[in-house]
């Protein structure tokens, strides 16, 4: 799972605010509009984007579309992300570097100094 797109997808607050109105229902780029108060090209961009990370699925009706929240992918990006959290450093394949140079840093004097002076103050 993806989830610096995912991340960035939600990092924006009109974006987060379309999936709040998608978790109620299923909407029209003019319901949205509506609610919003926003223009339909603004409005298509940031689906656009949710679009792109998978967190929003489109069903034409006719010339129309609308748009609904996909669920199944927050959940599981959710639980994805929790373990992701859980899990040890040492078993996360892309953090053998981070891994070794926080062992590092436990030992390292200038930081131990830097440390000790916060805690002075």
């Amino acid at each position: 799972m993806d989830f610096e797109v995912i991340f960035k997808a939600l990092g924006e607050s009109t974006r987060i605010k379309i999936i709040k109105l998608l978790s109620i229902k299923p909407m029209y780029v003019c319901e949205l509009e509506g609610i919003l108060n926003i223009s339909q090209p603004r409005i298509s961009q940031h689906l656009k984007i949710l679009k792109h990370a998978t967190l929003v699925e489109v069903e034409k009706e006719g010339q129309r579309t609308i748009y609904s929240l996909n669920k199944d992918l927050l959940y599981k990006a959710q639980n994805e992300f929790s373990r992701f959290l859980e899990a040890p450093l040492n078993e996360l394949e892309d953090y053998s570097e981070e891994c070794a140079r926080m062992k590092g840093v436990e030992n390292d004097p200038a930081i131990a100094i830097c440390k000790a002076c916060t805690k002075i103050k």
